[in-house]
C-alpha cells in the first residue's frame, strides 16, 4: 500500500499533497499571516483556548525574565509533575518534562537525573531563544503534565502519545496518533523515531503505522500489536480540532490532542503549517480528503455539526 509514495506520478494520481503545493495552494490561500501568532504563541494559544473553554493542561506559571528562573521552585511548589515548554517551540523542541520531582533531584521523562543548575540551564536556554522559531527571545511556559490514559499504556514508551488531527476550513480531515519510543527519547515526534499511526477520521481506528516512514505492526519497544489500537472519546477528540478552526480562523491547520487520565482529550497546541508525513501513516494522499471538504461538504456549520458530518459521512 506504500508503493504509490515512490514516484511522482503515483504522487499525483494517489492525491499526495507534496510542500510547495501545501505551501501555495492552501496554506497561503487559507492562513492568513495576521492570525499565525495566535498559534506560534503557545501562551496565547492556551489563554484563547480557555476562554471558548477547550480543556488544555493547567498553566502553572510563566517566566519571562532571566532573573525570575532563581524563583521555578517557588512557581512549582505543591507539582511533583509538570513540563517546561518554549512559548514560541517547534518540533517538540526544548520541551522538558519532569516526571518526578524529589526535593533535590528531577527526573525527566526521558530517564535523565537533573539537577537544580541543570533545569536552570535549560530554562535559561529557552529564555535566550535556543528553542524558538527564528532563535528569538523567548519565555518559558510551565504547565502541568498529562496524565495519559490508561489506555495507551502499551503503546507508547514512557511519553505521553498525542492524536494530530488535520483540519481543513473547520472539518476534520486526516487524523494520526504519535507514540513515543525509546530512539524518540519519550517524545512523540516521528522525526525523531517515534511511531505514526494513521487513524480512520471517523472511528478512530487504525488504519496503518510508520516508523523513520516504514510500516510496522507493532511497537519496536512494548512489543503492542498497533493494529489493535483505538482512540477512546474520538467525537471530542474531533471537537477540539474543530474548534481550533473556529478560534483562529486559520483554514489549514494540525490540532494536537492528548487523553488525559482524568480530564480527558486536552488540546497541547495548534500548527498552522503542520506537516506532511501523516500522509505515510494513513497510507493515503490529503489532496484528495480537501478537495472532497471544499467540494461537497455543506458551509456554516457549526463545530459540532461538522464533526457529525465526518462521522457520518467522511471516507
Amino acid at each position: 500500500m506504500f508503493e504509490w509514495f515512490k514516484t511522482a506520478k503515483l504522487l499525483r494520481e494517489n492525491g499526495v499533497l507534496g510542500m510547495n503545493d501545501r505551501n501555495y495552494s492552501v496554506i497561503s490561500k487559507c492562513n492568513k499571516r495576521s492570525l499565525y501568532t495566535l498559534v506560534d504563541d503557545k501562551v496565547k494559544t492556551k489563554r484563547l483556548a480557555n476562554s471558548i473553554c477547550i480543556n488544555t493542561p493547567k498553566m502553572i506559571g510563566i517566566i519571562e525574565y532571566q532573573f525570575q528562573v532563581k524563583n521555578l521552585l517557588e512557581i512549582v511548589k505543591g507539582y511533583k509533575t509538570f513540563v517546561i515548554k518554549p512559548a514560541h517551540g517547534s518540533g517538540g523542541k526544548g520541551v522538558l518534562v519532569i516526571k518526578e520531582y524529589d526535593g533535590e533531584k528531577f527526573y525527566s521523562a526521558s530517564g535523565d537525573v537533573l539537577s537544580f543548575n541543570d533545569v536552570y540551564q535549560h530554562i535559561s536556554n529557552t529564555l535566550s531563544g535556543l528553542f524558538s522559531l527564528g532563535g528569538k527571545y523567548d519565555v518559558a511556559l510551565i504547565e502541568e503534565a498529562v496524565i495519559f490514559s490508561d489506555v495507551f499504556k502499551n503503546f507508547s514508551y514512557h511519553g505521553v502519545p498525542d492524536v494530530r488531527v488535520i483540519v481543513y476550513k473547520g472539518y476534520p480531515a486526516m487524523a494520526m496518533m504519535r507514540l513515543a519510543t525509546k530512539e524518540s527519547g519519550g517524545r512523540a515526534n516521528l522525526h525523531q523515531g517515534a511511531v505514526g499511526v494513521g487513524l480512520d477520521v471517523r472511528t478512530g481506528r487504525t488504519l496503518n503505522a510508520v516508523m523513520h516512514n516504514k510500516p510496522i505492526t507493532v511497537h519496536p519497544d512494548t512489543g503492542a500489536n498497533l493494529m489493535d489500537l483505538k482512540v477512546p472519546f474520538w467525537r471530542e477528540h474531533l471537537i477540539i480540532g474543530a474548534l481550533a478552526y473556529d478560534m483562529t480562523g486559520l483554514g489549514y491547520l494540525g490540532a494536537d490532542i492528548v487523553l488525559d487520565k482524568n480530564r480527558g482529550p486536552m488540546m497541547l497546541e495548534i500548527n498552522a503549517r503542520p506537516g506532511l508525513a501523516i500522509q505515510i501513516a494513513n497510507g493515503r494522499g490529503l489532496k484528495t480528503r480537501l478537495k472532497e471538504i471544499e467540494d461537497c461538504y455543506p458551509k456554516e456549520q457549526s463545530a459540532e455539526q461538522r464533526v457529525d458530518f465526518v462521522l457520518n459521512n467522511g471516507k
